[in-house]
């Protein structure tokens, strides 16, 4: 087996529930389905349920590419998914998943607890040395540089609470600068918002005041030292979870490949990547215990 089976069942279970809401509702927004043609009402024996779990299952497990995992699912999950067609047809009924499980997603987002962590992460889709020769994410994908070197593809912009749940999430070109979707990422968000050197501005911090938010950085090299809470300066000691959580989302959760040929099939990665990293329980979090420590610390240092 790939996955459990008390975990198969349970993850089918709730994506099945979602859908059962979901389409009826979205049916009536589809002009394919509105119309006379009998060629454009043409349903698969696959049900949208089946395929988002399928797609989820895949980041549950060990494998690296989507071709071996589907082989491996025709032989040891037939029964559970006995109307499972070819790989290359499976592949074409993929993106018929993206939007429903972008919907399903937002059921899944973490509630903000005040004390939330903000970073970016890159997505590449091809060696900076092809560049030139790339063609699938030609449009939208753009030169961008970190402290690791150049890279061409894609940012994946992540908000996490001290519980390691995502709170909010963009995706943007490459070159597109780290501070530029914070406004947007924190508006349903309260109390202090972590984040490393790359977020310093002024002007972000005075936009984000306004919205209710306290952005809390480090100091770049050569700036004035200002006094700053002691709660402030163990939160940022924690910074790492969210790291934590790129490396799981990018190492565990396979969001990051460069076999994609399709603009649809990789926002289906990305989204079941995000969709079972929501699911898993074993996030990487500040634990409970070390939060009410800082926070008992601090109460006595005041």
């Amino acid at each position: 087996m790939i996955i459990g089976e008390t975990q198969l069942v349970t993850i089918f279970c709730l994506i099945d529930d979602f859908c059962k809401e979901f389409e009826p509702e979205y049916a009536k927004y589809l002009i394919s389905l509105r119309t006379n043609d009998p060629r454009k009402k043409r349903s698969s024996r696959l049900r949208i349920a089946e395929i988002m779990t399928i797609a989820v299952l895949f980041h549950l497990s060990k494998y690296r590419t989507f071709k071996d995992y589907y082989t491996c699912i025709t032989r040891t999950l037939i029964t559970h998914f006995p109307a499972l067609p070819s790989y290359s047809q499976f592949i074409r009924l993929m993106k018929r998943s993206a939007f429903p499980l972008f919907i399903f997603l937002q059921g899944l987002l973490g509630s903000c607890t005040g004390v939330s962590f903000v970073d970016s992460t890159i997505l590449s889709v091809c060696h900076i040395r092809r560049v030139s020769s790339h063609r699938v994410f030609a449009s939208i994908a753009k030169r961008g540089k970190t402290s690791t070197g150049w890279f061409f593809g894609l940012k994946l912009h992540l908000v996490i609470n001290h519980r390691g749940e995502i709170l909010a999430f963009m995706l943007t070109s490459g070159n597109v600068d780290d501070r530029k979707p914070v406004p947007s990422l924190a508006k349903d968000l309260f109390g202090t918002l972590i984040g490393d050197r790359g977020y310093i501005s002024s002007s972000l911090f005075e936009q984000l005041w306004d919205q209710g938010v306290q952005l809390v950085t480090r100091l770049r090299k050569g700036m004035r030292n200002k006094l700053m809470p002691l709660f402030d300066k163990v939160l940022l000691r924690k910074r790492g979870v969210i790291e934590s959580v790129n490396n799981k989302l990018k190492n565990g959760c396979h969001i990051e490949h460069h076999r994609h040929r399709s603009l649809w099939n990789f926002l289906v990665n990305l989204l079941s990547g995000l969709v079972a990293y929501s699911l898993d329980p074993s996030k990487p979090t500040l634990e409970s215990d070390d939060f009410d420590i800082i926070m008992i610390a601090c109460s006595d240092a005041t």
